[in-house]
């Protein structure tokens, strides 16, 4: 078993718990009116308040001792300088690099290669942005598809969505990312092969559903182009197997590297943010890379009461492992960021949800946290009721702008007003008036908001690129903290890896190339019942 659970400061907080589990966030308000600034961080255009929590100043120092004992900043210090800190895979994690966050360890090592994939992608996207770079009849660009899975589709869309405001308007940027033949059969009804290019992102250039979407798509390109050359003009790859890229067709010049070090989840620094780099422009992309960079160097730095990551990663394990809350809501208050909560999932549960330490060791606590969530106001109208009078406890991160891009009256404002009012209100709760009649004191009974429900908020100026990647890049920070305090390799995902392989033997049985003797009855019946509908 882990020995987290032996540390003393771990225990502490056990039994502090205990106590603090007995008084109300409203309470502490009570007992010090300026609480807020206590437990808030202002960092040039940010604020990130954590007020709203079921936390005490000793909540905070018990956290700063177990971090202290668990040597964390040895950890980051590992991360940022190479350390094979991804044991398993035995690999480096370097993702901070493609940003420009190099340390002494790391600079000559690395720096010239980082830069010189930047500046090839950057005349790659430069010529479409601009709009100079044509396809193969002499037609302007117009579309971008990027098929890939995982971190080389959630990354992109994300980006590209949330910048929209920041893009060139006259290209549009498809993912194909889903197996599923609609997700490609949708793409590809709307786009013609003159004036769109296509972008494979796959560090083996072998994942299965990238690959096939991938043959599809140059299979429609040379059927619609009537020309078995044209594609090579059309075709990107982002790859560290530059080999299989070029079998496939595509030329060296349009091939851009993917480092080894580099994950799926954390890709979207690299040559990956290919079509965001294409859609917003270079000069945005670096101001994506510049904000991620500004948050590296505030982890890094700022000590444990003014480190946003450091706080935020404490006040997760707080709810996860001493209140027993399996789950996150991330709440962006931007209709810009409406695919954040869908990417912070995979960035968050496929790197913590592990059941062994780094050396090997059974688990004998929770580790990872279920993300969700959705832009509100819609989540107002959804899953709110849940959160408010439900019996689990769910943290949440509110996220918004004090400013908006676009101006209809006063539409932001009531927006932002929303935000601060769901805070105030998972708080401070309410109790209705008790009626004697007894159908008004059931409806009494049902208007009661017991309150007390913790929130996080993190508050920016306007979304701008910079912030974006400030935004990003303290959330990985945070995730890089947890794995830190459960002990766990936050950077592989072999449970992943399971369900593919089983999927090719399933494969080989469903196309008549194997028996389905070695399955379960379920499984063999699942497939012969497609077999008979399907014959």
């Amino acid at each position: 078993m882990s020995d987290l659970t032996n540390k003393k400061s771990w225990n502490k907080l056990i039994n502090h718990q205990k106590l603090i589990k007995n008084h109300s966030i409203n309470e502490f308000f009570k007992k010090d009116p300026n609480r807020f600034k206590t437990f808030s961080i202002e960092d040039e255009n940010l604020l990130f308040d954590f007020s709203k929590n079921n936390i005490d100043e000793n909540t905070l120092q018990l956290f700063e001792n177990l971090l202290d004992e668990l040597k964390i900043k040895d950890e980051i210090k590992f991360l940022f300088d190479g350390k094979k800190i991804n044991n398993s895979e035995k690999r480096q994690v370097l993702h901070p690099l493609l940003r420009g966050s190099f340390t002494k360890k790391t600079k000559n090592l690395y720096e010239k290669e980082v830069v010189k994939s930047l500046f090839k992608m950057k005349k790659i996207s430069d010529g479409f942005f601009n709009e100079r770079k044509l396809g193969y009849s002499g037609e302007k660009i117009k579309n971008i598809v990027n098929i890939g899975i995982g971190g080389s589709d959630l990354g992109p869309k994300l980006i590209c969505n949330a910048l929209d405001n920041y893009s060139n308007q006259n290209l549009d940027v498809f993912f194909i990312s889903n197996i599923d033949p609609t997700n490609l059969s949708k793409v590809l009804s709307k786009i013609s092969p003159q004036n769109t290019i296509f972008i494979i992102s796959s560090k083996s250039f072998g994942t299965i559903e990238t690959l096939k979407n991938a043959e599809a798509c140059k299979k429609w390109f040379i059927k619609n182009s009537s020309s078995t050359v044209y594609y090579k003009e059309h075709f990107f790859a982002v790859t560290s197997n530059f080999d299989k890229a070029r079998k496939f067709g595509i030329e060296s010049d349009n091939i851009l590297k993917l480092w080894d070090w580099v994950g799926g989840r954390y890709s979207l620094w690299s040559s990956v943010g290919l079509p965001i780099s294409i859609k917003i422009g270079y000069k945005n992309f670096e101001k994506l890379l510049d904000g991620a960079k500004y948050i590296d160097h505030h982890f890094v730095k700022k000590p444990f009461r003014k480190n946003i990551p450091m706080i935020m990663g404490c006040i997760g394990i707080w709810y996860n492992n001493f209140f027993n809350s399996d789950t996150h809501a991330i709440l962006p208050y931007d209709e810009y960021l409406k695919y954040l909560p869908q990417y912070l999932q995979q960035a968050d549960m496929e790197s913590n949800g592990k059941h062994i330490t780094k050396d090997g060791k059974e688990i004998n606590y929770q580790t990872g946290q279920i993300i969700w969530g959705d832009r509100g106001t819609n989540g107002q109208h959804a899953f709110y009721q849940l959160i408010h009078q439900g019996t689990k406890i769910i943290p949440c991160d509110f996220i918004g702008f004090s400013k908006s891009i676009n101006k209809y009256d006063n539409l932001h404002e009531i927006l932002i007003s929303n935000l601060i009012g769901q805070t105030m209100a998972l708080m401070k709760g309410k109790k209705a008036n008790n009626n004697k009649e007894v159908s008004n004191l059931i409806q009494s009974k049902s208007k009661n908001f017991k309150g007390n429900k913790p929130s996080n908020t993190l508050i920016f100026d306007v979304l701008t690129p910079r912030n974006l990647g400030k935004l990003i890049a303290i959330y990985e920070h945070k995730i890089f903290v947890q794995g830190c305090i459960w002990g766990v390799n936050s950077f592989d995902q072999w449970g992943v890896e399971l369900g593919k392989e089983l999927a090719n033997d399933v494969l080989d049985i469903l196309s008549g190339n194997k028996s389905d003797k070695k399955l379960d009855s379920s499984s063999a019946g699942q497939l012969k019942f497609i077999k008979k509908i399907n014959t």
